[in-house]
């Protein structure tokens, strides 16, 4: 077995792929890695055969496209389907109002927190208030760079509920995985 601490990653890049990033700086702007770790990722997957590469010969030389297979996007939607039963034991945790819980899962699973985000597995504001339950900020958990920005106009870091309550007005209609 692989760390897991490299996992996410991986997850993250094939994920990538899969919504349609086929050249290599797409992929890297999407899953927000330097080139040399996409790298090695993208050999390890192509290894593990959940990724092909292809070139294709055109008038300006070589191009190279990046393809998810069969068994990549399987892979891809056992992950989706497992971060989504973490993230709603974490929701349950938090609706039961166990600080301590919450926090020992969080801790536990901190290395997928990014992913979560990554595939708009998490209700950001939820995991917001998490937060804020908690009394620690988002970013002692998770990388700046991989929260979101576009979950409402810089209200997320003024702290106050700013959001909450005008949020359920528009049906709740918070669209976090169209960032691309």
């Amino acid at each position: 077995m692989e760390p897991t601490s490299e996992e996410p990653k991986d997850v993250i890049v094939l994920g990538a792929i899969k919504k349609g990033a086929k050249k290599f700086e797409k992929i890297q702007n999407a899953a927000q890695i330097d080139a040399e770790e996409l790298n090695t990722i993208l050999e390890k997957l192509e290894k593990r055969e959940l990724i092909t590469v292809e070139e294709k010969k055109s008038w300006f030389g070589k191009k190279i496209e990046i393809k998810i297979t069969e068994k990549g996007s399987k892979e891809v939607e056992e992950r989706i389907h497992e971060l989504q039963g973490k993230w709603d034991q974490m929701s349950l945790l938090y609706k039961s109002g166990d600080k301590q819980k919450l926090k020992q899962y969080m801790d536990d699973n901190k290395s997928i927190l990014p992913t979560m985000m990554f595939f708009g597995i998490m209700d950001m504001i939820m995991f917001s208030m998490m937060f804020s339950m908690m009394g620690m900020m988002m970013t002692d958990y998770v990388p700046a760079e991989s929260i979101p920005s576009d979950t409402g106009n810089g209200s997320s870091d003024s702290g106050s509920d700013g959001g909450s309550d005008g949020g359920g007005s528009d049906g709740g209609g918070f669209d976090f995985d169209v960032g691309f």
